[in-house]
C-alpha cells in the first residue's frame, strides 16, 4: 500500500503508541499505564482524522468523527468492566453506534451494482460457527451479543460493497480494517464468554489498532483522491 511521507510519519508513530500500550498491557508492574495509553491510542487517530479531513464531505467527516468517539468511549468503558458489570453493557452499546457510523460512512460509497450475496453467505457461516462456540457461556448476554454481531457483519458487508466505486487502494485499506475490526471483536467474545486463551488481550488490541489505523487512513485517502 502506497502511503504518503504524512502517512508513513503517523503510521510509525501510531505504531509506537500500539506498541507501548501493548507493553503496558502484558507487563503487571506497567499496567496502571493502560489507562493512559489506550485512550491515546484512538486520541491520536481522531486528532489526525481532524486535521487531514478538509477534503471529505461533510456527512461522511462528521460520521467518521463520531465513529472514533464513541470507539474512544468504548475502550475507556471497557477498561472498567471489571469494577462494574454495567461497563461492559456500556461498552457495548459504545461500540454498536460507532460501527453504526462506519456503516453510515460505507453506503454513502456504496456500489449499486455489487452483489452483496457472497459476503453475507461467508459471514454467516463464520457467525454461526463462532455463535455455537459462544452459546454456552453468553447467558443473559445472548441477546446483546447476537444483535452486536448482527451490526458488525453489516459493517464488514458495507465495507466490501464499496468496491469498484473507490479507489483500489482506499477499497483494500477500509475492507481490511472492517474484517480486522470482525476479528477483534471475535477474540474478545471468545475470551469472554467461550474459554480464556494466552495472550488474549495483546491478539485483541493489535488487531483492533490497525482495523482503526486502517479504516481511517483509507477514508482519508478517498477524500484526497477526489
Amino acid at each position: 500500500m502506497m502511503l504518503t511521507t504524512l502517512e508513513k510519519q503517523f503510521a510509525l508513530i501510531f505504531s509506537l503508541i500500539l506498541l507501548i500500550e501493548l507493553i503496558c498491557n502484558q507487563i503487571e508492574s506497567l499496567t496502571q499505564w493502560h489507562y493512559v495509553t489506550k485512550p491515546i491510542l484512538v486520541i491520536s487517530l481522531i486528532v489526525y482524522f481532524f486535521l487531514q479531513s478538509k477534503t471529505l464531505q461533510k456527512p461522511i467527516k462528521n460520521f467518521m468523527v463520531l465513529a472514533l468517539l464513541f470507539s474512544l468511549a468504548g475502550d475507556i468503558f471497557l477498561m472498567f468492566d471489571d469494577q462494574n458489570p454495567m461497563f461492559f453493557m456500556f461498552g457495548l452499546i459504545a461500540f454498536l453506534i460507532a460501527h453504526i457510523m462506519y456503516i453510515k460512512v460505507y453506503m454513502k460509497h456504496r456500489n449499486k451494482s455489487r452483489q452483496p450475496f457472497p459476503i453475507i453467505m461467508l459471514l454467516l457461516i463464520y457467525a454461526i460457527g463462532l455463535f455455537y462456540m459462544l452459546k454456552d457461556g453468553l447467558g443473559a448476554m445472548l441477546l446483546p451479543v447476537v444483535f452486536y454481531m448482527i451490526v458488525i457483519l453489516t459493517m464488514a458487508t458495507t465495507a466490501y460493497i464499496r468496491k469498484g466505486n473507490v479507489p483500489i487502494q482506499n477499497y483494500n485499506m477500509v475492507f481490511i480494517g472492517a474484517i480486522l475490526f470482525l476479528i477483534s471483536d471475535s477474540l474478545l467474545s471468545l475470551n469472554l464468554f467461550y474459554k480464556p486463551f494466552p495472550l488474549a488481550n495483546f491478539s485483541i488490541m493489535l488487531t483492533y489498532g490497525f482495523a482503526q489505523f486502517l479504516i481511517v487512513l483509507g477514508i482519508l485517502k478517498f477524500g484526497k483522491s477526489q
